[in-house]
């Protein structure tokens, strides 16, 4: 009974503190931490001691990595891929082993692959770090390098860290350490895709919305506990799994289905980052009592945690910068790309002739089929690349990543649950116990606390608005996408083979005056023009999600923009579902 009071009341003190983190513009997580801390001195609270990390690393990671993928940005992500992938793998490796050397030096008598130990349960950052950029509005393209960084980092740290706990029983192998860590993500990447793919399917057959919701909460832990039994990382797979269903749902899943879940999922995550976060408020008191027991003060852990802040930032610093440089010689790079000449060669090819010799630049056109309906088909698939790469190179021109990003995305790397988790799955006999899990709890907690507290003065400092870093939508890209949409509704008017769900065709009158204007519905609902032009604009919103859907693909448009277009049309067809149903009922 104590312990469901205390999951009661933790329940109400997170929903409270989220309600006024937003009222008064501070990071939730950041409170509860420090709630945590106060409660945990509070003697009348009960002691929960030593949390078991499965509940963690199994319970609350895979479902809160889920959540974020699903609603990841991936256009964006595909376009920072590259940064990504550096930020999550070689910065996450470069770290732990530059810690793990000092640690070895710090620590008498700690073993290297402890000392990469300790450094790769360090080396990851948290979410939380995402929100506060998000509400300062700062460019979005900063927003999904963190946001991505934050999702596969964790992977890479606990694989990292399970190859060196297994090099401290063993001769280290590095090819077999590589050789290990290559396969843990590859057969992630693998199953996670596949549990995806079939996750959408099963969901598009199961028509109730409830235990579609259902089926939605197995699935990370579907794609996480075979992964790890074959040697996997199954965060990378509930990642994975995550990134599927969240681009297929607008294709797969119905309108009902897609609201469930966004509303069921953010509680989830609600719920689980705010409970971890209190937690490690509550925990704190415990691992400092024990690490009194053993080395007779905390100075020694104290100031090995404020070294090791030091010289993550230290690192973090120097790939960022080697990041920026990285990414301007890029940019100077794709400046030089004419999508003019590109289009005038895709011009001259459809017309069976063969570009310009100054022109081709001594690179041969790609051979067309002969047949007219291959040649078509290529013809188009070559457009779409173009069309995308335009779109690329505007992103890239129009998001610059300049010296003040870079300070954001230095201090943004705070440390936080994977941190905490990982320190405690370190074997109950390994050497320093005690000190190694002081050092990561107390590095977590003043990352999170100092470097989230003064995130939002070091924006103001830099000067950084919201307005210039696309705070607000392009209203240009928004007045395009609804000029596509329009067109798409027409285009399906125009088509014969408009039909009810039913498959019976519409009536032809109420079609040629809907194509005149987009009408309301007669205020009596439950006459048959009325009940006509629901189910009509029903099968025209379905169109407009289908054109909606091929848009996403050429990246034409933010993927922000994308799903609150079509968060925008679901709402309209439930309500239209709903006034049918009431129509039909009288």
């Amino acid at each position: 009974m104590e312990h469901l009071i205390v999951v009661v009341v933790g329940v109400v003190l997170i929903a409270v503190v989220t309600a006024l983190g937003q009222r008064m513009n501070i990071a939730s997580p950041l409170v509860l931490v420090a709630i945590g801390l106060l409660l945990a001195v509070v003697p009348f609270v009960p002691n929960l001691g030593t949390i078991d990390p499965d509940w963690i690393l199994v319970g609350v990671l895979p479902p809160l990595l889920y959540s974020s993928a699903i609603n990841l940005p991936a256009i964006e992500f595909r376009r920072d891929f590259t940064p990504i992938a550096g930020l999550s793998v070689l910065l996450v490796v470069l770290s732990a082993v530059i810690l793990g050397f000092f640690f070895t030096w710090a620590i008498p008598g700690l073993s290297l692959p402890l000392g990469i130990a300790l450094g790769a349960i360090l080396s990851p950052t948290d979410a939380v770090a995402t929100s506060i950029v998000k509400r300062m509005g700062i460019s979005p393209r900063v927003v999904t390098l963190l946001e991505g960084e934050s999702l596969l980092n964790d992977a890479t740290a606990l694989v990292l860290l399970r190859t060196a706990t297994a090099a401290i029983a063993a001769s280290f192998s590095f090819g077999v350490a590589v050789g290990a860590f290559v396969w843990g993500v590859v057969i992630a990447v693998i199953i996670g895709a596949v549990v995806g793919w079939v996750n959408l399917r099963v969901r598009a057959w199961v028509a109730n919305s409830a235990a579609n919701t259902a089926l939605s909460f197995a699935l990370p832990f579907i794609a996480y506990l075979p992964t790890e039994e074959l040697g996997g990382s199954g965060l990378v797979a509930a990642v994975v799994a995550g990134i599927v269903t969240g681009q297929g749902s607008a294709r797969w899943l119905t309108a009902e289905q897609r609201m469930s879940d966004r509303l069921n999922w953010r509680t989830i995550e609600l719920i689980l980052e705010g409970g971890v976060f209190l937690v490690m408020g509550l925990e704190l008191s415990d691992v400092v009592t024990k690490n009194f027991a053993e080395h007779d003060g905390l100075w020694h852990g104290t100031w090995l945690a404020l070294a090791s802040l030091g010289i993550i930032v230290v690192v973090r610093g120097a790939y960022v910068t080697f990041l920026l440089w990285r990414q301007g010689a890029r940019a100077r790079r794709y400046a030089r790309i004419d999508l003019d000449r590109i289009g005038s060669r895709l011009d001259a090819m459809e017309r069976g002739e063969d570009p310009p010799a100054e022109e081709r630049a001594g690179r041969r056109a790609p051979a067309l089929p002969d047949d007219p309906v291959r040649r078509e088909r290529r013809l188009t698939g070559i457009r779409r690349r173009v069309t995308r790469m335009g779109a690329d190179l505007d992103y890239y021109r129009d998001s610059p990543l300049g010296w003040k990003h870079g300070a954001v995305i230095v201090w943004a790397g705070m440390r936080g649950v994977v941190t905490l988790a990982a320190a405690q799955t370190l074997p109950t006999d390994t050497d320093h116990r005690a000190l190694l899990v002081f050092v990561a709890f107390m590095l977590a907690t003043v990352s999170l606390l100092v470097q989230g507290f003064t995130l939002v003065p070091l924006v103001r400092l830099l000067g950084i608005r919201g307005t210039e870093a696309g705070e607000t939508e392009d209203g240009d890209q928004a007045d395009q996408l609804q000029d596509e949409l329009r067109e798409a509704a027409s285009a399906a008017l125009r088509d014969p083979a408009l039909r009810h769900r039913d498959g019976t065709p519409f009536d032809a009158e109420i079609v040629r005056r809907a194509g005149e204007r987009f009408v309301e519905p007669p205020d009596e609902a439950a006459t048959a023009t009325a009940q006509e032009f629901l189910r009509l604009r029903l099968a025209l919103i379905e169109a407009q999600r289908r054109r909606l859907v091929e848009v996403t693909a050429s990246g034409r448009y933010r993927t922000s923009l994308l799903r609150r277009t079509l968060a925008e049309l679901d709402a309209d067809q439930i309500s239209l579902e709903l006034k049918i149903a009431g129509g039909a009922a009288e």
